[in-house]
C-alpha cells in the first residue's frame, strides 16, 4: 500500500493506493467521507479519505508512513461509512539498503541488466536495471514494490523485455539527494552500508 498526502494540493485527504490500476478504465463509488476507486471489473486500487485530520494527525508530505494504530483507525472509518473491505497493514520500509548477488545482461536488451538483489529480511529480489554502472557486489538503494518515488512515480512489479521486475535500483537524482550528480548511474553505497536498512530520500 502506498500513502499519500497532499494537503497545500490536494486538500485534506489521504490516499491510499493498494494495486497498481495499469491505466485501466476507473469508477469510483463514495459513502459519507470515504470513496472507493475500483477498475470496471470491481478490483479495488484506491481508498480516498477525506477530511481525515478530523481523526488523525498526519506527518510529512507526498509519500507518508501510518502506524498499525492509523490503519486501524481507517479500518474503523471504512466500516463506519458502510464498507466491507479492510486495509491490511504493511510496515516494512519501502527504500532499503540491498546488496547486488548476481548481474547479467538481458537476453533482449543492448542496455537492461537483471539483478538478484538482497533486500529487508534476507528476502532477494529479481530487479531489471538500466544503469551502466550497475555490477555484482555493489550495495545500493532499492525502492520496493508499493513504494513512491519523490516525483510522484509509483513502484510496483512490472515486465521489462519479457522478464519480471520487481522494485527499483535508484540514482541519488532519482532520490532527490542534496547535491546529486547530473550524470546518469544508480547511486552506490559505502562497504559498511547495512543491507535491509531503512533509507531515508528526499522529497
Amino acid at each position: 500500500m502506498i500513502f499519500a498526502y497532499n494537503k497545500q494540493n490536494v486538500g485534506d485527504t489521504l490516499m491510499v493506493i493498494v494495486k497498481n490500476d495499469e491505466n485501466k478504465e476507473n469508477k469510483s463509488e463514495r459513502k459519507g467521507a470515504v470513496a472507493r476507486i475500483q477498475t470496471i471489473d470491481g478490483t479495488t486500487v484506491a481508498w480516498n479519505f477525506f477530511n481525515v485530520s478530523d481523526y488523525l494527525t498526519i506527518h510529512g508530505n507526498g509519500q507518508v508512513e501510518l502506524t498499525e494504530k492509523d490503519i486501524d483507525t481507517l479500518n474503523e472509518q471504512l466500516k463506519l461509512a458502510g464498507f466491507e473491505e479492510r486495509l491490511v497493514a504493511d510496515l516494512s520500509p519501502k527504500f532499503v539498503v540491498g546488496y547486488v548477488k548476481t548481474c547479467v545482461d538481458h537476453p533482449d536488451s543492448d542496455h537492461l541488466h537483471i539483478t538478484e538483489t538482497e533486500i529487508d529480511g534476507g528476502e532477494t529480489l529479481q530487479i531489471v536495471c538500466g544503469a551502466s554502472n550497475i555490477e555484482a557486489g555493489q550495495k545500493v538503494v532499492v525502492a520496493k514494490p508499493g513504494a513512491m518515488m519523490p516525483d510522484g512515480q509509483m513502484i510496483w512489479p512490472g515486465n521489462l523485455r519479457g522478464v519480471d521486475s520487481f522494485g527499483m535500483i535508484c540514482s541519488a537524482k532519482e532520490l532527490h539527494l542534496p547535491n546529486a550528480p547530473e550524470k546518469k548511474g544508480i547511486l552506490v553505497l559505502e562497504d559498511d552500508a547495512k543491507v535491509g536498512e531503512k533509507v531515508e530520500i528526499g522529497k
